[in-house]
Protein backbone atom coordinates (compact mmCIF):
# COMPACT_ATOMS: atom_id res chain seq x y z
CA UNK A 1 0.00 0.00 0.00
CA UNK A 2 1.04 3.69 -0.88
CA UNK A 3 2.04 5.64 2.14
CA UNK A 4 0.67 9.21 2.44
CA UNK A 5 3.62 10.44 3.77
CA UNK A 6 5.60 9.72 0.65
CA UNK A 7 2.90 11.82 -1.29
CA UNK A 8 3.17 14.34 0.52
CA UNK A 9 6.92 14.53 0.58
CA UNK A 10 6.50 14.36 -3.33
CA UNK A 11 4.31 17.26 -3.73
CA UNK A 12 6.77 19.32 -2.10
CA UNK A 13 9.42 18.27 -3.73
CA UNK A 14 7.52 18.58 -6.88
CA UNK A 15 6.32 22.36 -5.84
CA UNK A 16 9.76 23.39 -4.58
CA UNK A 17 11.75 21.59 -7.01
CA UNK A 18 14.59 20.97 -4.10
CA UNK A 19 14.62 18.18 -0.83
CA UNK A 20 16.47 20.91 1.01
CA UNK A 21 13.28 23.38 0.60
CA UNK A 22 10.88 20.71 0.90
CA UNK A 23 12.41 18.90 4.20
CA UNK A 24 12.33 22.50 5.73
CA UNK A 25 8.92 22.79 4.66
CA UNK A 26 7.60 19.58 6.30
CA UNK A 27 9.85 20.03 9.65
CA UNK A 28 11.71 16.73 8.89
CA UNK A 29 15.21 16.18 7.51
CA UNK A 30 16.85 15.52 3.84
CA UNK A 31 17.84 12.23 4.06
CA UNK A 32 14.30 11.79 5.55
CA UNK A 33 12.87 13.27 2.25
CA UNK A 34 15.28 11.60 -0.14
CA UNK A 35 14.12 7.83 1.50
CA UNK A 36 10.46 9.27 0.83
CA UNK A 37 11.55 9.65 -2.84
CA UNK A 38 13.40 6.33 -3.17
CA UNK A 39 10.64 4.62 -1.80
CA UNK A 40 7.96 5.91 -3.83
CA UNK A 41 9.69 5.62 -6.59
CA UNK A 42 10.79 2.23 -5.72
CA UNK A 43 6.91 1.21 -5.27
CA UNK A 44 5.77 3.36 -8.91
CA UNK A 45 8.44 1.70 -10.81
CA UNK A 46 9.83 4.67 -12.35
CA UNK A 47 11.90 7.81 -11.72
CA UNK A 48 9.77 11.01 -10.89
CA UNK A 49 12.87 13.93 -10.79
CA UNK A 50 15.62 14.84 -12.83
CA UNK A 51 18.83 17.38 -11.27
CA UNK A 52 19.00 19.99 -14.06
CA UNK A 53 21.05 22.78 -13.08
CA UNK A 54 20.72 22.20 -9.24
CA UNK A 55 17.11 21.99 -9.66
CA UNK A 56 14.94 18.96 -9.32
CA UNK A 57 12.73 18.87 -12.36
CA UNK A 58 9.44 16.68 -12.95
CA UNK A 59 9.47 13.62 -15.07
CA UNK A 60 5.92 13.24 -17.32
CA UNK A 61 5.26 10.53 -15.03
CA UNK A 62 5.69 13.03 -12.16
CA UNK A 63 3.30 15.39 -13.64
CA UNK A 64 0.52 13.04 -14.07
CA UNK A 65 1.22 11.44 -10.37
CA UNK A 66 1.11 15.36 -8.97
CA UNK A 67 -1.90 16.12 -10.80
CA UNK A 68 -3.82 13.05 -10.12
CA UNK A 69 -2.83 13.42 -5.90
CA UNK A 70 -2.92 17.57 -5.59
CA UNK A 71 -6.26 17.60 -5.11
CA UNK A 72 -7.04 14.54 -2.77
CA UNK A 73 -3.95 15.70 -0.64
CA UNK A 74 -5.12 19.84 -0.25
CA UNK A 75 -8.33 18.71 0.84
CA UNK A 76 -6.77 15.79 3.45
CA UNK A 77 -4.77 19.16 4.54
CA UNK A 78 -7.57 21.35 5.00
CA UNK A 79 -8.86 18.44 7.63
CA UNK A 80 -6.26 18.31 9.30
CA UNK A 81 -6.28 22.18 10.25
CA UNK A 82 -10.23 21.70 10.54
CA UNK A 83 -9.93 19.46 13.11
CA UNK A 84 -6.91 19.31 14.68
CA UNK A 85 -7.45 19.63 18.62
CA UNK A 86 -7.12 23.70 19.23
CA UNK A 87 -8.00 25.13 22.39
CA UNK A 88 -9.00 28.48 20.46
CA UNK A 89 -12.86 28.98 20.68
CA UNK A 90 -14.52 27.56 17.63
CA UNK A 91 -15.58 29.79 15.30
CA UNK A 92 -19.15 28.58 12.91
CA UNK A 93 -18.05 28.14 9.53
CA UNK A 94 -20.81 29.54 6.48
CA UNK A 95 -20.48 28.22 3.17
CA UNK A 96 -21.94 30.33 0.31
CA UNK A 97 -22.34 29.14 -3.69
CA UNK A 98 -22.82 31.97 -5.99
CA UNK A 99 -21.09 33.21 -9.41
CA UNK A 100 -17.19 34.80 -9.38
CA UNK A 101 -18.49 37.71 -10.63
CA UNK A 102 -21.04 38.40 -7.76
CA UNK A 103 -18.11 37.57 -5.20
CA UNK A 104 -15.64 39.77 -6.56
CA UNK A 105 -18.51 42.89 -6.97
CA UNK A 106 -20.24 42.33 -3.49
CA UNK A 107 -19.03 39.79 -0.47
CA UNK A 108 -15.16 40.02 -1.68
CA UNK A 109 -13.82 43.15 0.58
CA UNK A 110 -15.82 42.07 3.25
CA UNK A 111 -14.37 38.88 3.64
CA UNK A 112 -11.51 40.44 6.15
CA UNK A 113 -14.40 41.74 8.24
CA UNK A 114 -16.36 38.47 9.80
CA UNK A 115 -15.83 36.76 12.90
CA UNK A 116 -16.67 33.38 11.65
CA UNK A 117 -15.30 31.69 8.41
CA UNK A 118 -16.34 31.60 5.16
CA UNK A 119 -15.30 29.13 2.38
CA UNK A 120 -16.76 30.14 -0.86
CA UNK A 121 -17.59 28.12 -4.36
CA UNK A 122 -18.37 28.76 -7.35
CA UNK A 123 -19.98 26.54 -9.67
CA UNK A 124 -23.20 25.71 -11.64
CA UNK A 125 -26.60 26.49 -10.30
CA UNK A 126 -27.82 22.83 -10.47
CA UNK A 127 -24.80 21.88 -8.37
CA UNK A 128 -25.83 24.36 -5.98
CA UNK A 129 -28.77 23.51 -5.50
CA UNK A 130 -27.94 20.03 -4.75
CA UNK A 131 -25.00 20.82 -2.25
CA UNK A 132 -27.63 23.32 -0.59
CA UNK A 133 -30.32 20.78 -0.35
CA UNK A 134 -27.48 18.28 0.77
CA UNK A 135 -25.85 20.42 3.61
CA UNK A 136 -22.54 21.31 1.53
CA UNK A 137 -23.44 24.71 1.34
CA UNK A 138 -25.19 27.19 3.73
CA UNK A 139 -26.30 30.06 1.53
CA UNK A 140 -26.60 30.93 -2.85
CA UNK A 141 -26.93 33.55 -4.44
CA UNK A 142 -28.99 32.64 -7.54
CA UNK A 143 -30.91 34.04 -10.54
CA UNK A 144 -32.99 30.75 -10.71
CA UNK A 145 -34.93 28.91 -8.15
CA UNK A 146 -36.31 25.28 -7.85
CA UNK A 147 -38.57 23.17 -6.28
CA UNK A 148 -36.83 21.00 -3.30
CA UNK A 149 -39.09 21.43 -0.44
CA UNK A 150 -36.44 21.74 1.98
CA UNK A 151 -35.28 24.99 0.06
CA UNK A 152 -35.91 28.08 0.37
CA UNK A 153 -36.04 31.16 -1.79
CA UNK A 154 -36.17 35.05 -1.36
CA UNK A 155 -35.87 37.60 -3.81
CA UNK A 156 -33.55 40.78 -3.08
CA UNK A 157 -32.54 42.33 -6.01
CA UNK A 158 -32.58 42.27 -10.12
CA UNK A 159 -30.05 42.10 -12.90
CA UNK A 160 -30.56 43.20 -16.05
CA UNK A 161 -28.74 42.35 -19.31
CA UNK A 162 -27.85 44.82 -21.74
CA UNK A 163 -25.21 45.25 -24.28
CA UNK A 164 -22.06 47.07 -23.92
CA UNK A 165 -18.80 48.32 -25.44
CA UNK A 166 -15.75 49.87 -24.74
CA UNK A 167 -15.96 54.08 -25.49
CA UNK A 168 -13.44 52.91 -27.84
CA UNK A 169 -15.59 51.92 -30.01
CA UNK A 170 -17.96 54.07 -32.56
CA UNK A 171 -21.29 52.97 -32.03
CA UNK A 172 -23.09 55.47 -34.25
CA UNK A 173 -24.26 53.06 -37.30
CA UNK A 174 -25.56 50.75 -35.09
CA UNK A 175 -27.29 53.30 -33.26
CA UNK A 176 -28.96 54.63 -36.72
CA UNK A 177 -30.21 51.66 -37.57
CA UNK A 178 -31.84 50.97 -34.52
CA UNK A 179 -33.44 54.27 -34.39
CA UNK A 180 -34.71 53.22 -37.75
CA UNK A 181 -35.65 49.68 -36.42
CA UNK A 182 -33.59 48.06 -38.83
CA UNK A 183 -33.17 45.43 -36.95
CA UNK A 184 -31.57 42.53 -39.01
CA UNK A 185 -29.23 45.56 -40.55
CA UNK A 186 -27.79 46.22 -37.22
CA UNK A 187 -27.25 42.40 -36.58
CA UNK A 188 -25.09 41.75 -39.13
CA UNK A 189 -23.07 44.90 -38.15
CA UNK A 190 -22.53 43.90 -35.10
CA UNK A 191 -21.47 40.15 -36.22
CA UNK A 192 -18.60 42.13 -37.60
CA UNK A 193 -17.53 43.62 -34.47
CA UNK A 194 -14.76 42.43 -32.03
CA UNK A 195 -16.33 40.53 -29.35
CA UNK A 196 -15.44 39.40 -25.91
CA UNK A 197 -17.27 36.49 -23.97
CA UNK A 198 -16.16 34.04 -21.37
CA UNK A 199 -14.94 30.15 -21.55
CA UNK A 200 -18.05 28.63 -19.06
CA UNK A 201 -20.99 30.56 -19.75
CA UNK A 202 -22.08 32.31 -23.11
CA UNK A 203 -25.73 32.20 -21.32
CA UNK A 204 -26.47 36.39 -21.67
CA UNK A 205 -25.04 36.22 -24.82
CA UNK A 206 -27.41 33.59 -26.12
CA UNK A 207 -30.38 34.89 -24.30
CA UNK A 208 -30.34 38.53 -25.20
CA UNK A 209 -29.50 37.35 -28.95
CA UNK A 210 -32.46 35.46 -28.96
CA UNK A 211 -34.80 37.86 -27.38
CA UNK A 212 -33.80 40.90 -29.65
CA UNK A 213 -32.80 38.93 -33.05
CA UNK A 214 -34.87 35.73 -32.50
CA UNK A 215 -31.98 33.39 -32.96
CA UNK A 216 -28.69 31.75 -31.42
CA UNK A 217 -25.86 34.04 -32.36
CA UNK A 218 -24.20 32.72 -35.22
CA UNK A 219 -20.26 34.00 -34.57
CA UNK A 220 -17.61 33.26 -32.40
CA UNK A 221 -16.48 35.33 -29.81
CA UNK A 222 -12.77 37.24 -30.89
CA UNK A 223 -11.33 36.68 -27.11
CA UNK A 224 -12.36 34.51 -24.43
CA UNK A 225 -11.06 35.47 -20.98
CA UNK A 226 -11.87 34.16 -17.73
CA UNK A 227 -14.59 36.31 -16.40
CA UNK A 228 -16.95 39.13 -16.64
CA UNK A 229 -14.62 40.81 -14.52
CA UNK A 230 -12.11 40.33 -17.07
CA UNK A 231 -14.00 41.50 -19.85
CA UNK A 232 -15.19 45.22 -18.35
CA UNK A 233 -11.36 45.30 -17.65
CA UNK A 234 -10.41 44.25 -21.15
CA UNK A 235 -13.22 46.76 -22.43
CA UNK A 236 -12.65 49.49 -20.62
CA UNK A 237 -11.83 52.33 -22.87
CA UNK A 238 -10.93 50.28 -25.70
CA UNK A 239 -12.72 48.90 -28.69
CA UNK A 240 -15.17 45.54 -28.41
CA UNK A 241 -18.43 44.37 -27.21
CA UNK A 242 -20.02 41.95 -24.76
CA UNK A 243 -23.79 41.49 -23.22
CA UNK A 244 -23.13 41.28 -19.14
CA UNK A 245 -25.63 41.72 -16.19
CA UNK A 246 -25.12 45.77 -15.75
CA UNK A 247 -24.38 45.71 -12.15
CA UNK A 248 -21.20 44.34 -12.90
CA UNK A 249 -20.14 47.39 -14.80
CA UNK A 250 -21.49 50.44 -13.27
CA UNK A 251 -17.84 51.62 -11.72
CA UNK A 252 -16.30 51.44 -15.48
CA UNK A 253 -19.70 53.59 -16.94
CA UNK A 254 -19.58 56.12 -14.63
CA UNK A 255 -15.63 56.62 -14.69
CA UNK A 256 -16.11 56.60 -18.76
CA UNK A 257 -14.62 53.31 -19.79
CA UNK A 258 -17.46 51.48 -20.85
CA UNK A 259 -21.13 52.45 -22.15
CA UNK A 260 -24.24 50.66 -22.29
CA UNK A 261 -24.68 50.56 -26.48
CA UNK A 262 -28.09 48.99 -25.89
CA UNK A 263 -30.84 47.40 -23.79
CA UNK A 264 -32.99 45.52 -26.21
CA UNK A 265 -36.34 46.08 -27.62
CA UNK A 266 -36.96 42.83 -25.08
CA UNK A 267 -35.39 43.82 -22.17
CA UNK A 268 -33.99 41.07 -20.13
CA UNK A 269 -34.01 41.12 -16.13
CA UNK A 270 -33.20 38.30 -13.80
CA UNK A 271 -34.38 38.14 -10.31
CA UNK A 272 -31.18 37.40 -7.56
CA UNK A 273 -32.40 35.18 -4.75
CA UNK A 274 -30.99 33.98 -1.62
CA UNK A 275 -31.20 30.16 -1.30
CA UNK A 276 -30.90 28.13 1.76
CA UNK A 277 -32.50 25.76 3.86
CA UNK A 278 -35.45 25.68 6.16
CA UNK A 279 -33.19 25.20 9.11
CA UNK A 280 -29.78 26.58 9.99
CA UNK A 281 -27.45 25.98 12.47
CA UNK A 282 -25.48 29.20 11.05
CA UNK A 283 -28.68 31.65 10.55
CA UNK A 284 -27.16 34.41 12.15
CA UNK A 285 -23.91 34.23 10.49
CA UNK A 286 -26.14 33.80 7.38
CA UNK A 287 -27.91 36.68 8.25
CA UNK A 288 -25.36 39.01 8.11
CA UNK A 289 -23.85 38.05 4.39
CA UNK A 290 -27.67 38.70 2.97
CA UNK A 291 -27.58 42.03 4.59
CA UNK A 292 -24.63 42.80 2.71
CA UNK A 293 -25.97 42.10 -0.57
CA UNK A 294 -29.17 43.40 0.21
CA UNK A 295 -27.14 47.13 0.75
CA UNK A 296 -25.05 46.56 -2.27
CA UNK A 297 -26.18 49.05 -5.78
CA UNK A 298 -27.31 46.51 -7.76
Amino acid sequence: MINLEWLRTFKSVYETQSYTKAAKELYISQPGVSLHIGSLEAYVGYSLFERISKKLIPTEKAKILYNFTLEPLLKLETAEQTFHKTTKTERPTVSVGMCFETFQFTLEKHIPTFDFNVIIRFGLYEQMFSDLDNGLLDLIITPRKTNLKNLNFEAFSKEKIVLINGTGTDTSEFQKLIKTNKIEEAENWLKQQIWYSTAADMEHLNNFWKANFNRHPDFKPNYIVPNICSIVRCLSGNSGFSIVPDFLCKKEIANGGIEITWEGHNKIENTLHFGERTKNMVQNEIDEIKSIFRNENF
